[in-house]
């Protein structure tokens, strides 16, 4: 039941995704590693153009393994943009909620969170990116990743 429950918010998610809104949105996927719990994670997210100047909307959703624990987290964040002139790297800074849906030795819970991070990205595409979680979020996570134009 427990995994049922997983998959069906992993694919709610991906069909939150797919509305018009998300229409002109661009995809990523990234994986890394978290403390507390530790784990490998991977994922993906969705970008929206630009809400306001420099401002995007970039939901994601990563599944984490290891630790005796499997972690499907739904985080809801925005990203801000800054802008470096004549170099090819953007650096952005964000934050938002989250939901964490955690599964151990055959018991699960569900537990809010909120994540605030910083991060790099290449104009062709790569990113390094650096989470802090607060409430019942995973306490730290570093991902790369590659976000399709």
């Amino acid at each position: 039941m427990k995994r049922l429950l997983l998959i069906s918010v992993f694919a709610a998610s991906f069909g939150l995704f797919s509305t018009p809104a998300f229409a002109q949105a661009h995809f990523g996927i990234r994986a890394g590693a978290s403390a507390d719990p530790d784990q490998f994670f991977f994922g993906g997210h969705v970008e929206t153009k630009p809400l306001m100047k420099n401002l995007t909307f970039r939901p994601n959703v990563e599944i984490g393994l290891g630790d005796d624990i499997t972690t499907v987290a739904m985080n809801i964040e925005f990203a801000y943009w800054i802008p470096l002139e004549n170099k090819p790297w953007r650096l952005y800074v964000g934050g938002g909620p989250a939901a964490n849906f955690y599964d151990f030795e055959g018991d699960s819970d569900i537990k809010g969170g909120f994540n605030l991070l910083v991060g790099g990205q290449h104009n062709g595409g790569l990113f390094v990116e650096f989470k802090l979680g607060l409430v019942d979020s995973p306490e730290v996570k570093f991902a790369v990743g590659y976000a399709f134009k």
